[in-house]
C-alpha cells in the first residue's frame, strides 16, 4: 500500500481529462507552476528560466521566482452502506469497498485534505493529509445506511475540484444518476462498481430458498443449468448499461470484486 499511495496520487494529480466534467479548481502549493508567488535565492535544481535576473543585480545574489501551481488535494470517499452491499463469498462488497477507500487515502500527504462522506460528514479541513486520513479510514457506515444521502452530503460539503472516490452496486441508479451527474461536474470523480460477488456462475442447483439482502425477504426457486445461464447473461447486461451510464455522467469507472481485490481494481481504473 505504501508503494501504491504515490503512484495513485500522481494520477489523480495528472488526470485532469479534456471534454469531461469534473476538472473542478485545484489548490495552490509552492511549486513549479504558473502564478508568482515569492522571490528567493537560487539552490541547485532550480530551473534556471526562473531567475529573476533584476532581483539578482539588486541583492547580489542569484535570485529564483517561486510559483505556485496546483498540487494539493482533498481526497473524499463515499461508500454504499446498504445492505445488497453487505454480502460476498468470503468477504462483503463493502469491506472490499472499505479496502479501496484505504487506498485512495493512502495516496495523501500532509498538504492535502481528506473528507468521508456517510452518515455524518467527515470534512478534515484543518488536520494534516495523513492524520485526517488515518481518521477518514477509520470511519464505517452502519449495515443499510442508504447511499443518496452521502452524494448529497459530497455536494452539499466537499469543496469543488475534489478527488472523489465513490463505490457502490449501483442497483438504485436510475434514482442516483441526477445526483452522479452533479458529483461528476463538481468533482473529479471515480467510481467504481462493486460487482455481484455470483457473477461469475450461481453456486446453487435444484429447489433452493433465497434471501433479497435488502428486504429480507425470503422465496423458493429451482435453479438449473437454464436459470444459472439467465442470472449470468443478466448480471453482465446490467453490469454493461451501470459503466456506460457512468462513463456519460463523466466518471472515472472501475470495477471492483473479490478476485480482483482492492488494489487491482484502483490499478486498473488507473491504469498503473
Amino acid at each position: 500500500m505504501s508503494a501504491f499511495g504515490p503512484r495513485l496520487r500522481g494520477a489523480l494529480l495528472s488526470g485532469r481529462r479534456e471534454g469531461r466534467r469534473g476538472v473542478g479548481a485545484p489548490a495552490l502549493r509552492r511549486s513549479d507552476g504558473y502564478e508568482f508567488s515569492e522571490l528567493r535565492e537560487y539552490v541547485e535544481g532550480d530551473d534556471p528560466r526562473r531567475i529573476d535576473w533584476a532581483a539578482t543585480a539588486r541583492a547580489g545574489t542569484l535570485q529564483s521566482r517561486v510559483i505556485l501551481e496546483d498540487r494539493t488535494l482533498l481526497l473524499a470517499v463515499a461508500l454504499d452502506g446498504s445492505r445488497s452491499m453487505h454480502v460476498g463469498r468470503t468477504r462483503s462488497n463493502y469491506a472490499l469497498a472499505s479496502d479501496v477507500a484505504a487506498l485512495w487515502y493512502s495516496a495523501a500527504i500532509d498538504d492535502d485534505r481528506c473528507a468521508r462522506l456517510g452518515q455524518v460528514p467527515l470534512v478534515l479541513r484543518d488536520l494534516p493529509g495523513r492524520t485526517g486520513a488515518r481518521a477518514c479510514v477509520a470511519q464505517v457506515d452502519a449495515p443499510g445506511a442508504p447511499f443518496e444521502p452521502a452524494l448529497r452530503l459530497a455536494l452539499a460539503t466537499v469543496a469543488r475540484g475534489a478527488r472523489l472516490l465513490i463505490v457502490s452496486d449501483f442497483f438504485d441508479l436510475e434514482a442516483q444518476a441526477p445526483l452522479v451527474r452533479a458529483c461528476a461536474a463538481r468533482f473529479d470523480l471515480t467510481a467504481l462498481l462493486a460487482r455481484d460477488p455470483w457473477h461469475g456462475g450461481l453456486p446453487l442447483g435444484g429447489f433452493v430458498r433465497l434471501r433479497d439482502a435488502e428486504s429480507g425477504r425470503v422465496a423458493s426457486a429451482y435453479v438449473g443449468r437454464p436459470a444459472r445461464g439467465r442470472y449470468a447473461r443478466a448480471v453482465a447486461e446490467r453490469e454493461d448499461g451501470v459503466v456506460a451510464e457512468l462513463r456519460r455522467a463523466g466518471a472515472r469507472v472501475g470495477l471492483l470484486d473479490e478476485d480482483v481485490g482492492a488494489l487491482q481494481a484502483l490499478a486498473r481504473t488507473f491504469a498503473l
